[in-house]
């Protein structure tokens, strides 16, 4: 579901290691020419720790974006929307499965990467840390925070790190299905009873700021790199993708006759660029750190399922020492 949104990366522009000159030139150029980087390939360190923390803080999102609609498949309206949502989530675990495994080809153990996420080393999407109070908070995720998502995904899918490219491609051909049953929910509520449709306005009203947070800071804030850009790590700015995002949805939500709470929301017909409010990035960084509605609930469930799970493991590990044939 969820690529990237915000990846903090370090403050300072990565350095090419010195003592490699000719190799980094060499990567360089395998990258201009569209070559895929793979796991066994030389490459610069910074390009190594980017890479993980951007792909593993991927993984954790999908994980901890599965549980705030995760809560509602006992609650969905009818049983083809318990099947619909109950299908979407087994997605997003699945979706973390194969992000865990691209990151783990740069050196990092899939065990790290959970144990920084529960102790709060690692971060994740900022809007998962927000409740999903009605119904209608179910059917913006699925519509308009998987929109997002895809944005981001279908542009890093053409980066230059094999394992990361080749997940997200069946990533999101899976989140095409995600954002259609999203899109039904949406469609559906907006133009139900009078009730249904304040709901759907309500969740919007509570959305919209963080939706706004998803991609990161403006461009000029953002610590992203040209150095990231130019090795293909990142492959849109953050003011680059949020202007897709709005381009493609704030007219589909405008059809629909709801509103948005943005009274500078407008899209300039001179410059093609759509207008609005600067959203408050001191409660973004404050979520992204820590401090959210629901940060805290959802490493907590997070804790507890590796707890209960550690059983598991540790009886698939006994099993797998016990099937390998020792070499002769």
């Amino acid at each position: 579901m969820y690529g990237g949104g915000y990846v903090p990366v370090g403050a300072e522009e990565p350095k090419a290691p010195a003592e490699n000159p000719e190799l980094l030139a060499q990567f360089e150029a395998r990258i201009a020419r569209g070559e895929k980087i793979e796991p066994r390939d030389w490459m610069p360190a910074a390009y190594r720790k980017q890479l993980i923390r951007m792909i593993e803080q991927h993984a954790h999102s999908e994980i901890i974006g599965s549980l705030p609609e995760g809560t509602w498949i006992t609650r969905a309206p009818g049983f083809r929307r318990k099947l619909a949502l109950m299908a979407k989530v087994q997605d997003e675990v699945g979706h973390a499965q194969l992000l865990y495994s691209a990151a783990e080809t740069l050196g990092k153990s899939r065990e790290e990467m959970i144990n920084d996420l529960i102790n709060g080393k690692s971060k994740y999407s900022n809007v998962f840390n927000y409740p999903a109070e009605t119904w209608a908070d179910v059917a913006v995720i699925g519509f308009l925070i998987d929109a997002a998502a895809i944005v981001n995904q279908v542009a890093n899918s053409k980066g230059s790190y094999g394992p990361y490219c080749r997940a997200l491609e069946r990533i999101c051909y899976e989140e095409s299905f995600h954002l259609k049953q999203g899109h039904s929910v949406f469609v559906w509520l907006a133009t139900g009873t009078p009730m249904q449709r304040d709901m759907l306005q309500q969740a919007l009203n509570r959305w919209w700021e963080p939706i706004m947070h998803f991609f990161g800071p403006s461009d000029k804030m953002s610590q992203h790199t040209e150095t990231l850009m130019r090795w293909k790590v990142k492959m849109a700015s953050n003011d680059v993708m949020r202007q897709q995002f709005l381009n493609m949805y704030v007219p589909k939500i405008w059809e629909l006759g709801l509103t948005l709470p943005d009274p500078q929301l407008r899209k300039d017909e001179t410059t093609g660029e759509w207008l609005f409010t600067e959203p408050n990035w001191d409660t973004f960084f404050k979520v992204i750190n820590g401090d959210g509605p629901c940060n805290r609930e959802r490493l907590a469930v997070r804790k507890v399922a590796e707890e209960r799970g550690a059983w598991v493991r540790a009886a698939l590990s006994r099993a797998d020492a016990r099937f390998v044939t020792p070499l002769a």
